[in-house]
Parts: structure tokens; C-alpha cells; sequence
């Protein structure tokens, strides 16, 4: 029994052993990634902050976690890049259609009756692109709050993973810093043996 014993401490210790060296191994890598980044940002990213990353990346799970709000992220960035493609697509019709009307108009009105006619076509071409420029706004509007919402939700599920430096939270310049979190630890990614692989960098 202590025979077994021992060794299952041994294990253990040795278990324990290859995890600190992996985190040290982590967190010398992060502090490499991090020299890359302007001074104001390495400011912000204390040695507490990247240890606390360096454990969270130790199993490899946030990996798949940030993998999945990505593809969440690309996939909604698309969404609305088209829908912003097709409104555009509409109001460059709308005008042509417009355009066209107004010059067939013109061509069957009389002489003496073609400033009148040119003067409220004038009018009613300025209604149309008044209500482009307003549509075009809610449009932006609408994406701004949905990329808004997404970046919450991406704050939330990395908080809720135990991921440093991540909370909810408007604030600009918290935001940064949580991207900055996030750029530095996508660089390393964990290979099935416990060593790191280079990364191309994905910023959320």
C-alpha cells in the first residue's frame, strides 16, 4: 500500500511539476507577445494580469471558447456587411429609377412649364436623399449596437471562464485593455503535448 502510495504522490508531484513549467513557459511567452505592443498598453498588462492568463491558457479550453466567439463574431459582421450591401443596393436603384422618371418628364413637358417641372424635381430628389442619408443612419446605428451587444456577450462568457481581464463593461478604455488580454494570449496556441504553437492573431 505504501508502495502504491508513493508512487501515486510521485505522479502527482510530477503532474504538478510539468503544469508550473508549462505556466512559466506561458507566461514567458506572454511577456515576449507583450513587448510588441505600445508602452501604453504594456502599462496596463501587470505581471499579475498575464500569470492569470497564463493559468486560464493552461488546458487549453479558452482556446476552443475564443474559437467559438469568433466565429460567432465573423459570422455577424457578415450578417450585416450584407445587409448594409443590399440598403445601398436599394437606394442606388431608387435613385436611378428616380433619375430616369425624372427625365422622361421632362422630355414631355412643355417649354414654358420645365423650370416649374425642374424645381420640383429638384425638391423631391432632395426628399429621397434626405430619406437615403436618415435610412443609412439607422442602418449604422443598428450595426453599432449589434457589434456593441456582441462585444457584452464575448465580456461575459470569457468572464465567466475565469479569463483575466475580462468583465462586462462599456468603458473604452477597459475594452482596450481587455483586447489587448485577448491579442496577446490568441498568439499561443496549446498543441496536444503541452508545447505552443505560433498563432495568426484574431482580436475580438
Amino acid at each position: 500500500m505504501e508502495r502504491f502510495g508513493g508512487a501515486g504522490y510521485e505522479a502527482a508531484a510530477a503532474e504538478l511539476s510539468r503544469q508550473q513549467e508549462r505556466h512559466y513557459r506561458l507566461l514567458s511567452e506572454l511577456q515576449e507577445l507583450v513587448k510588441a505592443l505600445p508602452s501604453s498598453c504594456q502599462q496596463r498588462l501587470s505581471y499579475t494580469t498575464l500569470s492569470d492568463l497564463a493559468l486560464a491558457l493552461l488546458d487549453g479550453t479558452v482556446f476552443e471558447i475564443v474559437q467559438g466567439l469568433l466565429e460567432i463574431q465573423h459570422l455577424t459582421e457578415k450578417n450585416l456587411y450584407s445587409q448594409r450591401l443590399k440598403l445601398h443596393s436599394e437606394h442606388r436603384g431608387l435613385k436611378q429609377e428616380l433619375f430616369h422618371r425624372h427625365k422622361e418628364a421632362q422630355q414631355c413637358c412643355r417649354p414654358h412649364n420645365l423650370p416649374l417641372l425642374r424645381a420640383a424635381q429638384q425638391r423631391e430628389m432632395e426628399a429621397v436623399e434626405q430619406r437615403i442619408r436618415e435610412e443609412q443612419r439607422m442602418m449604422d446605428e443598428k450595426i453599432v449596437l449589434e457589434l456593441d451587444q456582441k462585444v457584452i456577450d464575448q465580456q461575459s462568457t470569457l468572464e465567466k471562464a475565469g479569463v483575466s481581464g475580462f468583465y462586462i463593461t462599456t468603458n473604452p478604455q477597459v475594452c482596450n485593455k481587455a483586447t489587448e488580454v485577448h491579442w496577446t494570449g490568441q498568439h499561443l496556441q496549446p498543441s496536444v503535448d503541452g508545447r505552443t504553437l505560433c498563432q495568426k492573431p484574431a482580436v475580438l
